[in-house]
């Protein structure tokens, strides 16, 4: 069976990437920093499904806890074929001269470190001859185009650093049988946005979306789902942009 890890497995979009691919056929590796009730949720409810998955624990932006976490999912049967870096975090909406050294730190150790070393040790598994290829899926977000100004400058930051990452990895690693991709959602209803302060904040902004409203998380899940599957066959290097037209 193919085994796919999903970080930030248990909550919003990788929740329900995790749901979603599990119906697909895939082992889900959950991933989860600290919630391990919200973790064994998902893995239950896949299970009740009939569907195979389990939860790993790892704060990505620990190199140590990187490492045992795919040291995990080596004991587990079945290929690593899919990786999903879906984990990701922000704070209290600020302006740059509000911003401490500190925060911005935090920040890109989980979205742009995190991200690299989950892509560096599924590399290491997927890439040909060794492996049997496989995709990955970096979430990324429309703020690495809008720049997030007043708000979240250090996250769009860091997602544009993913966004860098999705098409410098694409092109190291295409000849080795894998592909890898990025989405890029707009203001989709997750938890997100209590952590920077303002959880009514997609209905505030729903009225500048084109289709002028808020995106599903599950609706986020059915990208990722495509781009990790065979029928993205030759798609690689490229970013879809879930946001709504805007």
């Amino acid at each position: 069976m193919n085994t796919v890890l999903v970080t930030g497995g248990s909550r919003g979009i990788g929740r329900a990437t995790s749901l979603l691919l599990a119906r697909q056929g895939w082992q889900v590796a959950v991933n989860y920093r600290s919630r391990i009730d919200e973790a064994e949720s998902v893995v239950n409810a896949i299970e009740r499904e009939g569907g195979s998955a389990f939860a790993v624990q790892a704060d990505i932006a620990d190199e140590q806890q990187v490492m045992a976490m795919f040291a995990h999912i080596d004991a587990e049967q079945g290929y690593l074929a899919g990786l999903v870096n879906n984990a990701g975090i922000l704070f209290q909406q600020a302006r740059v001269s509000q911003l401490s050294a500190e925060r911005i730190q935090r920040v890109f150790a989980t979205n742009v470190l995190g991200s690299f070393l989950c892509c560096r040790e599924a590399v290491k598994r997927m890439a040909h001859p060794q492996g049997r290829g496989g995709a990955i899926v970096n979430v990324s977000s429309a703020a690495a185009r809008t720049g997030a100004p007043g708000e979240y400058v250090d996250y769009a930051a860091s997602k544009a650093a993913m966004d860098a990452l999705t098409t410098g990895l694409s092109l190291e690693v295409a000849a080795q049988g894998i592909r890898v991709n990025g989405v890029r959602p707009g203001f989709i209803y997750t938890d997100m946005h209590a952590d920077g302060g303002e959880p009514g904040r997609v209905d505030r902004l729903a009225p500048l979306v084109p289709m002028q409203r808020g995106g599903q998380p599950a609706e986020i899940a059915e990208t990722i789902a495509w781009l990790l599957s065979d029928a993205a066959s030759y798609v690689t290097g490229a970013f879809i942009d879930a946001a709504g037209g805007r």
